[in-house]
């Protein structure tokens, strides 16, 4: 099991991976969300917004206080880490129940663009 500090670091990396993609491509599919990812064997959720400037910054919610989110992403800490390191394949673990994705069928099409 990943530490809360690796998840942070594996979220900053996520925000710095969507920077590298390149402005036609965020103009065509990103739209202003906000997200929640929920690290389920750590039982702590960051927040965090995705908009044409950047992905970020996320920040730990406490468990009472997590606000409402367009897009919300339930992982365990060890698959986020192997997620943005691109040893864990995004559809794959979609499929496989090990991410769980709950947004609208519009923002799913758009995040398969970016993913």
């Amino acid at each position: 099991m990943a530490t809360v500090d690796e998840c942070r670091v594996a979220l900053l990396k996520l925000g710095e991976q969507f920077d590298g993609l390149d402005h036609q491509t965020r103009a065509k599919h990103v739209v202003e969300r906000t997200i929640n990812c929920h690290i389920s064997d750590l039982g702590l959720t960051f927040h965090g917004r995705l908009h044409h400037g950047g992905l970020g910054p996320f920040e730990e919610c406490p468990p009472t206080e997590v606000p409402p989110a367009d897009v919300r992403l339930t992982i365990t800490s060890d698959d986020l880490i192997a997620l943005v390191d691109g040893t864990l394949d995004t559809g794959r673990a979609l499929f496989s129940g090990r991410v769980k994705l709950d947004a609208s069928f519009g923002d799913l099409m758009r995040l398969r663009k970016l993913l």
